[in-house]
């Protein structure tokens, strides 16, 4: 093989998972949103309608759209700053030692990230029990009456994002450490010189040079809230009444749970739509950011 073909043959398989996985799904659903697939469409292809752009009036028109988009959003201001904020913490305090115990400390965080979300959800759900909940039970403890960790409309929000922050933060922990390490150690040296402390050294340097990894931890944070679907479908199934509805579990019901595969796919659309410009906002803004 040609030296200037190697990296073309190493990256192909990955090239073609993202074309098959990625990027056709999408290029189907732009017809499919333009006709009235159902279940029925899918076994006499005769029964499938052109609507033109009925499904887009019909979704702008629905109040559960804009519920789990509303929904959407709000998981989205809950999580993405939590887990970057808790993730570079995290990172921080773990990048101080290199003894057994921090490195333990560093698989003991990464977890979550690697652990099953039927497995996880299910024991959130125990833990968020109404009757027999631990955290209720250390509520009582306290004197407190029990809450409704999922079942009151405001607090299912925080409770279902919670568990998604939890399960979150291990894998950009990881990616944090390891853009600490790449620091030149000559630049916080010199500071340790010039009497810096160790707030101004994180402020003045490790933040500032660690700005492309805030931006991949950003951008690849807020599309995975932005796609919001394993804790809400496991945990609440969207309920109670829709609070917990994400876009994505919004689709999957109308789509795979309704039959609706047209009204889905312009959903998905949609989504797709938000998903790259809130994408392109953050890359944009970072270009601006660095030219400065």
């Amino acid at each position: 093989m040609k030296p200037a073909l190697a990296p073309y043959a190493f990256v192909a398989p990955a090239v073609l998972l993202l074309l098959a996985f990625g990027v056709l799904p999408i290029l189907i659903a732009v017809p499919v949103s333009l006709t009235d697939l159902n279940l029925s469409g899918l076994v006499d292809r005769s029964a499938i309608e052109f609507v033109g752009l009925d499904n887009y009036r019909r979704l702008f028109a629905d109040p559960g759209f804009w519920q789990a988009l509303t929904n959407t959003g709000i998981f989205a201001l809950l999580g993405v700053p939590a887990v970057i904020v808790i993730s570079f913490a995290v990172a921080l305090l773990l990048h101080r030692s290199e003894n057994r115990f921090f490195r333990a400390l560093r698989a003991f965080y990464f977890v979550p990230a690697v652990t099953a979300i039927v497995a996880v959800s299910l024991v959130w759900g125990y833990i968020y029990n109404t009757q027999f909940g631990l955290l209720n039970h250390l509520l009582s403890f306290a004197g407190l009456p029990p809450a409704q960790w999922l079942s009151d409309p405001v607090l299912v929000k925080f409770s279902v994002a919670f568990v998604a922050v939890w399960r979150g933060t291990g894998l950009n922990i990881i990616i944090f450490l390891a853009a600490l390490k790449a620091i030149p150690q000559e630049y916080l040296e010199a500071a340790d010189i010039d009497g810096a402390s160790g707030a101004r050294k994180i402020v003045s340097i490790v933040i500032p040079l660690l700005r492309f990894a805030f931006l991949f931890v950003a951008v690849t944070t807020v599309i995975g809230w932005l796609q919001f679907f394993d804790e809400p479908f496991v945990l609440t199934k969207g309920g109670p009444l829709g609070e917990s509805t994400s876009m994505s579990l919004f689709l999957y019901q109308e789509g795979f749970s309704a039959g609706q595969f047209g009204y889905a796919g312009a959903g998905t659309l949609v989504l797709f739509l938000i998903i790259a410009g809130v994408t392109l906002l953050q890359v944009r803004a970072r270009r601006f950011d660095a030219a400065r």
